[in-house]
């Protein structure tokens, strides 16, 4: 029973970024096991919904594993302690809050949304699915997740908002930006008009696992407090990646 529980787990382990889609066969040679050990470990791990199979005949990990995310991402202590940052973070700057994860298919969910009192309304609600190329939460999680890129077309990048960005081209400019400075923007790039900050919530191995964002008026966040709220929201950020389990370097 132990050695199956550890394949398994090396079985999930092939999937990459780069290889997110795998055979039978290329499974079994990655891990230099026969191809129907492979394959009966495979089948019980579609089973539990851990592994889906798609078109090509090709496995990809499964819906079930970003449940277990979410799980982990709210179990109670790890919860308490965020929403205390989240909830400082709103009344600092009179802003809105979410955090978001990638779904299934390659657009984001929101798991968590945090108001000030006094925040502009922004109509988003937890469960609410999104796009990831419009949206600073989408793209933090989409600068992470070059499989996902590949994917996209220009008529896939639909105009959502006056500056939404139209060509695959200015997509990978700014994906390599937001790389580059650890965080994203939206501006007036959807249809709810507001400007959003985010940055990632990593898990103990490094992988983006969410994002977390702040979004207000246009011109109130893009005045002079802007870099001061890009810290912040950073930094809130990086707390709960460290609940998580997550290093930093010193």
């Amino acid at each position: 029973m132990i050695s199956s529980v550890r394949k398994a787990a090396q079985i999930l382990n092939c999937f990459t970024e780069d290889e997110p889609a795998l055979r039978n066969l290329d499974i079994a040679q990655k891990l230099d096991m026969s191809t129907s050990t492979v394959y009966r470990l495979v089948h019980s791990l579609c089973q539990e919904g851990m592994l889906i199979k798609d078109s090509t005949n090709r496995y990809r990990l499964g819906w079930k594993l970003l449940e277990l995310g979410n799980m982990v991402m709210y179990q109670k202590d790890i919860y308490d302690e965020a929403v205390p940052r989240i909830e400082e973070l709103t009344r600092k700057f009179r802003g809105t809050v979410h955090i978001g994860m990638l779904d299934e298919n390659g657009d984001f969910i929101f798991v968590l949304k945090v108001a000030a009192k006094d925040a502009l309304q922004v109509p988003t609600f937890i469960g609410e699915r999104k796009p990831t190329y419009c949206f600073s939460t989408g793209k933090v999680l989409l600068s992470s997740n070059p499989s996902l890129m590949e994917k996209f077309t220009s008529k896939d990048l639909l105009k959502r908002g006056p500056n939404t960005i139209g060509t695959v081209e200015g997509l990978r400019v700014e994906m390599n930006q937001v790389k580059n400075n650890g965080f994203a923007v939206s501006n007036n790039e959807n249809e709810f008009g507001v400007y959003g900050i985010a940055a990632p919530i990593q898990s103990y191995s490094g992988k983006n696992v969410a994002a977390l964002n702040m979004v207000g008026p246009i011109s109130y966040i893009q005045g002079r407090e802007k870099q001061n709220m890009v810290k912040h929201v950073t930094k809130v950020a990086d707390s709960i990646s460290k609940d998580l389990g997550y290093i930093f370097e010193e």
